[in-house]
């Protein structure tokens, strides 16, 4: 009987995200700025800097930096600085960046044909085999705020003990950049 090594799966794995990033194309959008959409669409707002960008997607700051400005130029994200420090800057999704991020991509149809206990151990596999290249070349994992050690529940609703603020629900289901996993 034929058996699957590490080479066969990873090849699967690259086929399946070519494919996926070929259909990718929408209208004025490449892929890599569809990923940018969507990823700004789920972090939260300490995790959307360039370098965070950048960070998550595995690409240099300065491609990250030009894909935003062109973003911004064609009407899908707004630059933000901050209040405190003018040098800050992030990225929100207009309402057209908004709709964009919320495309369903190729590869959804794929595994939402799945079942559901099929889709978590899917999706199992994959968190597991990202966390161990993140951790071999020092990445980070960008998980989800309620599920990192710093995440409190209060009563006043969620919290990070790590920035000392005040979160929004709709913020502790988001990516965050400083999320370590609990």
């Amino acid at each position: 009987m034929w058996m699957a090594n590490e080479t066969h799966i990873r090849d699967l794995i690259n086929r399946l995200a070519r494919l996926d990033s070929a259909q990718g194309w929408t209208g004025d959008l490449n892929p890599t700025q569809l990923a940018m959409l969507s990823y700004l669409g789920q972090a939260n707002r300490f995790s959307k800097s360039p370098s965070h960008v950048a960070e998550y997607l595995g690409t240099t700051r300065g491609t990250a930096t030009q894909s935003l400005k062109s973003l911004q130029q064609k009407g899908y994200v707004a630059e933000r600085r901050s209040e405190v420090d003018k040098r800050v800057i992030s990225y929100e999704l207009t309402v057209t960046g908004r709709e964009m991020s919320r495309s369903p991509a190729p590869l959804q149809a794929a595994v939402s044909s799945l079942s559901t206990k099929e889709r978590q151990t899917f999706h199992q596999l994959l968190q597991s085999a990202l966390l161990d290249v993140l951790a071999r070349n020092k990445g980070r994992e960008f998980g989800l705020c309620k599920n990192c050690q710093h995440h409190q529940e209060s009563n006043k609703g969620p919290y990070c003990a790590l920035l000392d603020v005040e979160l929004t629900r709709d913020e502790a289901d988001q990516i965050c950049y400083e999320q370590v996993s609990g």
